[in-house]
């Protein structure tokens, strides 16, 4: 049973599972669509080189400039960063796991915070344990949810601080261990490359990098999808995807239910993966607005941070490494 202000238990297996066999049993083409889509690398050159560029003209300019430069371009940019460090972690850059850890640990440069190894760790997680609450850390603690409650300034301001309260739910996922080698060199990487710029670029620099960072996880269009993707509001369904035309500058991260479908499928081929079985996903509930799901989640009173599906907890047989 469900408790008043707490999250809806479902006592069965994620509706990714059922689905994914499905799909597979009436299209078996779809495993055509697994693989690796090595431009990726390419665009995150790109991207990275256009946040260095502007982080060294912003010194010269007036703090508003900065703050406007951040919300806009750098927060797409950093946004997009994080979309190819998700790509990385599911090995759909490159087929070796050193190369798309490497290329992950070079997604985070203009990021200011080591956060690709932690993410590789914590999102595999995600999808192996998805909606269970003692182990999913896309889920927050119930502390966490009741402080925020359903008031709209608090919903705001979490938000705003969303980086924050990222950073803090692996405390809540039992047995799993946030440290090891590849989260140690991401950060000592990540340190000495904030220190670099500080030092050559100026402290201007590293403000407009890590004010886009903030912008692109928190209270921005980009941020609606963290509500989008698995907040309940239409009943019974656990997740959502977004088909509006922000996914030409994220690399179609909204493609939600088709990628926890086939996590295997890199970003460019998702899409397909849609026209391919219309019948499973066209008669789901989407979005086409950003924008719209985070103004429903801040200022609707029956939005808050309970409205997830969770499942039984199923012990992990091993740690993720």
């Amino acid at each position: 049973m469900t408790k008043p202000n707490d999250y809806i238990l479902v006592n069965d297996v994620n509706c990714h599972v059922k689905r994914r066999a499905e799909i597979l049993e009436k299209y078996p083409r779809v495993k055509e669509l697994y693989g690796t889509n090595p431009f990726s690398a390419l665009y995150i050159v790109l991207i990275i080189v256009l946040q260095y560029i502007i982080a060294y003209i912003v010194p010269s300019q007036p703090w508003w400039v900065i703050l406007i430069l951040s919300y806009t371009i750098g927060a797409v940019a950093n946004h997009a960063l994080y979309v190819m460090i998700h790509e990385c972690c599911h090995n759909t850059v490159f087929k070796k796991t050193f190369y798309n850890k490497v290329m992950g640990i070079i997604c985070d440069l203009p990021l200011v915070l080591p956060s690709a190894m932690g993410f590789r760790k914590y999102h595999m997680i995600h999808h192996k344990h998805l909606g269970e609450y003692s182990y999913d850390p896309d889920i927050t603690s119930r502390t966490e949810a009741n402080i925020v409650g359903n008031n709209s300034f608090l919903k705001a301001m979490w938000l705003m601080l969303f980086s924050l309260s990222q950073a803090l739910r692996p405390l809540k996922v039992k047995y799993y261990k946030p440290l090891d080698r590849w989260t140690a060199i991401n950060t000592v990487v990540i340190l000495i490359v904030n220190f670099l710029i500080y030092k050559y670029l100026g402290p201007a620099a590293l403000a407009y990098l890590a004010l886009s960072t903030l912008f692109a996880l928190g209270l921005h269009p980009l941020g609606g999808r963290w509500i989008q993707e698995h907040y309940i509001t239409k009943e019974g369904q656990e997740t959502y995807s977004y088909y509006g035309v922000l996914n030409k500058l994220t690399f179609n991260m909204g493609f939600h239910n088709e990628h926890h479908d086939f996590m295997h499928i890199p970003w460019s081929r998702l899409p397909k993966l849609k026209k391919l079985a219309p019948e499973y996903y066209d008669t789901l509930k989407s979005y086409n607005s950003w924008t719209k799901v985070l103004l429903n989640f801040i200022f609707n009173p029956e939005m808050d941070s309970y409205k997830r599906i969770i499942h039984p907890d199923r012990h992990p047989k091993h740690l993720i490494k």
